[in-house]
């Protein structure tokens, strides 16, 4: 893997009774692959491994690869803030057969720009297969400034970043200063198109885990010149992707997919489920986008 092309997903993790459901797991891969995801990104944000074991998250990564059986890329969520662990949890991904790693930035400790460099630097020299960087400092508290991130673009095996920063300028630096052979990925679903529009190549999403040939059809919609289609199925889906976001992610994304009886299970504490009042604004926006005859 080079680079993916497309929408993403930022893949959740379903839990039954405390533990990983891996037959509900199985039958979600299988129906990404189905319905036009073009990545799984298994173990990210989305799929809970803050609160997963090392041997569940290493179990997970290894069935997913093994599910998939390279008809999509797989990649792997292997950050960490402490930089040993991410480089043995990267290897790990690597010997099973990942495709790619997402690698957020270290949280909590705050590394200045010289240790973010540090950090990726040790990351990618410990392996040889493709690293996307990940920044959301809204979780991290830390920012890839666009200058850290093309110099780490000069390291051959780091080849895009997934940007949630919402910072349409730091964006567009990005770019001006890695040049289009360095992938820029939206981190955020409701800003595809914008960065579609700064030279991005596609999305990790969350909206995915329901809409996933929508978010596929968006994506390759603008990269094939159809950017009035695109932006149709943007702001078609602005209102469902606020609601999905209207408390800490997963959370919203996890409630919608079980009531489209799609058996997300259950989420780990310290997350939870959703206040009746999100839920109801949450149903009326999945009524809204017409998906309302699927609820259960």
């Amino acid at each position: 893997m080079t680079k993916f092309i497309g929408a993403g997903v930022a893949l959740i993790t379903p839990f039954k009774n405390e533990e990983v459901d891996y037959e509900a797991l199985r039958a979600l891969i299988e129906w990404h692959i189905q319905n036009s995801t073009d990545a799984i990104i298994v173990c990210g944000t989305t799929g809970e491994s803050a609160t997963m074991s090392d041997t569940e998250r290493k179990t997970v990564i290894k069935f997913t690869v093994e599910v998939v059986k390279s008809r999509i890329p797989v990649i792997a969520g292997s950050g960490s803030n402490n930089t040993p662990y991410a480089i043995e949890l990267s290897r790990y991904c690597e010997s099973v057969g990942v495709d790619g790693l997402l690698v957020v930035t270290p949280y909590y400790n705050k590394a200045t720009d010289l240790g973010l460099i540090k950090h990726y630097e040790a990351i990618a020299s410990s392996v040889k297969i493709p690293i996307i960087l990940y920044n959301v400092p809204s979780r991290t508290g830390v920012n890839l400034k666009p200058h850290v991130v093309k110099q780490l673009s000069g390291i051959k095996n780091i080849i895009g970043i997934k940007e949630a920063s919402g910072d349409f300028s730091q964006v567009a630096e990005i770019m001006r200063l890695c040049g289009s052979d360095f992938a820029m990925y939206s981190g955020n679903d409701d800003m595809i198109v914008p960065i579609l529009s700064l030279g991005g190549v596609g999305v990790i999403s969350v909206v995915s885990n329901i809409l996933p040939k929508e978010t596929h059809e968006l994506v390759m919609s603008y990269l094939q010149g159809d950017t009035n289609k695109a932006l149709r199925l943007q702001l078609a889906m602005k209102s469902l992707i606020d609601a999905l976001f209207i408390e800490v992610n997963p959370i919203p994304i996890k409630t919608a997919m079980n009531l489209l009886g799609m058996k997300a299970g259950t989420l780990r504490l310290p997350l939870c489920e959703m206040t009746e009042e999100h839920a109801k604004i949450l149903k009326e926006e999945l009524t809204a986008y017409g998906k309302w005859h699927e609820v259960k």
